[in-house]
């Protein structure tokens, strides 16, 4: 039953008892009726046996077997008896009337027994004495005396014995527990009938709501219960289908949620979230497609990479909110610049690419011209300061001959830093032939092997002194540290031939690491005893990425407690133009240091435009009049006055000027005259292997300027 649904269950409570009930019903029934028959069997043989004992006086007394041979005959005629005999006192059989069944059954008329009565199977054996009559004037014994179970008084003269046959009440049985057994199937019927209109009435609707439940379970939200029955099923029937519309609208507003944020989430995986252009994946699917119809069908298309100049100057000065402004107004003029067919994307930072479909070379260039000048001619306003950003373009044809995704993507980054090598804000249109895009392609094949030197430790320290022309400026050494790296054969690399290459694809980081680390390492078996009495200044060069690098400053400072480097030793310097192009990172950096006792030289000084302008705010102790400069100062009046301009400027600040590319003695004395600081360059001392300072003799004793020493 556990198992059993409600139909079967209510069929079930409802047919049992009625079941039972009825079947009790025939049992009593069969079982009184054949109980009846058995009793009415009897009593028919008892009144039978009682009249024929009277009846046989006169024959057995007279010995007359005629008239007890009729008598016999007659009592035959009555239903159901099968035999009749009458014996006299002796036994001696005086008339006998069918079969007998079995042996004749004595009664005792002596204990008060007038009929006797066996059973014999198949029939009823009933057994009376023959009395003589007492009474003289009646000779028939009278109908009360014959009723009465106790024997007369008087004399046994013989004896009647009645056998009546089972057959027909047998028959009469059957009859009867067959017509029981179909009343009892007829009741069960109709009890069946019933029960099957009741399950009907409560079942029906009890299944159509589980089946509507089973419905929603499984997610047929719109399922409807027809509301058909009475009572406290009609009411189930209202809430099902009232929780099924509940269901149903708060699926349908979940739904609209859902597809909401699916729309939203694939909109924000194929857009830039600042600007609302696309991105860079869907820039690169969107290209892809573009070189497959270029490839297949011939189709003439272009590729515009743009990355802008100066941007780094509004973050910097008025922070990333500004920047963020300056992308999204930028991104509403390019818009319009271009076709509804063309697909302008935010490729990260402040880098664009503009997608030209079925646009040939020429019309392209006009078009990224178009760009340039918009770009140009922005002026972004920000709280009062006004700033004048340019683009660099690099512009890719995509025709048949385009190879994969990746090569042109290659192509156009490179074609775009050659625009901004060739002084910014212009367009460079790639070609095969491109003696700047064969370079650019040549520093992306030096990624390799600067990777390669890190990880097999390929780089080597060298130093060159810093010389004071005032001997009193400087008690101790003064030297700056410089890199050099080793080939796969163990050649001598130098610095310009691969530091480019390190700059720009961001290498620069982990070679300065490389560079802090191993010079602070060396720094006891360079200084030790007396030297470290002396206030040394080692000069290590940093690169802008570094400045950018939120975990290099922390590096720097356990260096130094690694190490035992006294701060004071140490001098940091930096470019020009890395310090401007990260005004705010490297103020920090610089005042974090210089609170610990570091000092600062600044690199290339009076290459940038804005030079003077941002001297002003930068707290270093060095500065470092460019070389170009410096080294046709002799004969070029204007690199003289630069060069004077520079050192007024700088000691009128109280700053050391450095001049740098110092290579004759005349640059030399007249260096001197204009009262520079500090000279460095070929004309003083060539750079040597940073080990070979171990050797010197302390305390430390400048090179002659009159005698350049060789390597």
């Amino acid at each position: 039953m556990k198992n059993w649904g409600i139909k079967r269950r209510v069929l079930f409570l409802a047919l049992m008892p009625a079941s039972v009930i009825a079947l009790l019903l025939a049992l009593h029934f069969i079982t009184s009726g054949i109980q009846s028959l058995e009793d009415s069997l009897r009593e028919r043989g008892l009144a039978i046996a009682r009249q024929l004992a009277p009846a046989s006086e006169y024959g057995v007394f007279s010995g007359n077997r005629e008239i007890l041979q009729l008598l016999a005959d007659s009592v035959m005629k009555e239903a159901d008896v099968s035999a009749v005999t009458i014996t006299n006192i002796d036994g001696a059989i005086l008339a006998a009337s069918g079969k007998s069944m079995g042996p004749p059954v004595l009664s005792d008329h002596k204990a008060g027994l007038y009929v006797a009565v066996a059973d014999q199977g198949d029939a009823l054996s009933f057994s009376t004495p023959v009395f003589q009559s007492q009474t003289e004037v009646d000779d028939f014994m009278p109908i009360a005396a014959a009723s009465q179970t106790v024997a007369p008084k008087g004399k046994i003269l013989g004896r009647v014995t009645l056998e009546l046959s089972r057959a027909s009440t047998r028959k009469h049985k059957t009859f009867l527990i067959l017509d029981s057994l179909l009343i009892f199937l007829l009741g069960l019927a109709a009890s069946t009938l019933l029960a099957l209109r009741m399950s009907r009435d409560v079942t029906v609707p009890v299944k159509r709501l589980a089946d509507a439940v089973d419905e929603l379970g499984r997610g047929r939200l719109d399922v409807r219960v027809v509301e058909q029955s009475g009572g406290e099923l009609r009411t189930l029937e209202r809430g099902v289908n009232a929780m099924a519309a509940a269901l149903q609208a708060a699926q349908e507003r979940m739904q609209e949620r859902v597809d909401e944020a699916t729309e939203r989430l694939s909109y924000l995986a194929t857009h830039d979230a600042l600007t609302g252009l696309v991105n860079r994946r869907e820039f690169e699917h969107r290209l892809e497609k573009a070189l497959a119809s270029a490839r297949e069908e011939g189709w003439a298309h272009a590729l515009c990479y743009l990355d802008l100049d100066q941007f780094k100057i509004v973050n910097d000065t008025c922070g990333h909110v500004a920047g963020d402004e300056l992308l999204r107004q930028l991104t509403v003029l390019l818009q319009s610049k271009v076709r509804d067919t063309d697909l302008l994307a935010r490729l990260g930072g402040d880098e664009f690419g503009v997608l030209l479909e079925n646009c040939p070379l020429e019309q392209a260039q006009i078009v990224a011209d178009l760009l340039r000048q918009t770009v140009k001619d922005f002026h972004f306003v920000w709280q009062n300061k006004a700033f004048v950003i340019g683009v660099s373009i690099g512009l890719v044809p995509l025709t048949q001959d385009c190879e994969s995704l990746a090569s042109v993507l290659s192509c156009a980054d490179s074609a775009c830093y050659a625009a901004k090598d060739m002084g910014r804000n212009r367009v460079h249109v790639y070609r095969v032939e491109d003696s700047e895009l064969a370079q650019r392609q040549g520093e992306m094949n030096w990624v390799a092997r600067i990777t390669h030197a890190i990880e097999e430790n390929r780089f080597r320290l060298y130093y060159q002194t810093i010389m004071p022309l005032a001997e009193a400026d400087e008690a101790g050494a003064h030297f700056e540290i410089l890199l050099r790296m080793l080939d796969d054969q163990g050649e001598l690399i130098p610095p310009m031939a691969f530091i480019p290459a390190a700059e720009r694809y961001n290498l620069m980081p982990s070679i300065d690491r490389w560079v802090v680390s191993t010079a602070f390492g060396l720094y006891w078996k360079i200084f030790s005893g007396d030297s470290l009495s002396q206030r040394h200044t080692c000069t290590v060069n940093l690169s802008g990425p570094s400045l950018c690098d939120d975990h290099f400053l922390s590096f720097i400072n356990r260096q130094f407690a690694l190490y035992q480097v006294p701060h004071d030793h140490i001098c940091f310097e930096i470019t020009e133009t890395a310090a401007i192009s990260n005004l705010s990172r490297a103020m920090e950096f610089i005042g974090e240091l210089r609170s610990r006792g570091c000092r600062f030289s600044l690199d290339d000084f009076g290459s940038g435009l804005s030079s003077f302008t941002y001297l002003k705010n930068m707290p270093v102790d060095y500065l470092k009049i460019d070389g170009s400069f410096v080294r046709d100062m002799v004969n070029d009046p204007m690199d003289a006055a630069m060069v004077a301009a520079i050192n007024q400027v700088g000691h009128v600040m109280g700053l050391k000027t450095i001049a740098e590319f110092v290579e004759t003695e005349a640059v030399l004395e007249k260096l001197r005259e204009m009262g520079v600081d500090f000279v460095q360059g070929f004309g003083i001392e060539h750079p040597r292997p940073l080990e070979g300072i171990v050797n010197l003799t302390w305390p430390f004793h400048y090179p002659r300027p009159d005698r350049p020493e060789q390597t």
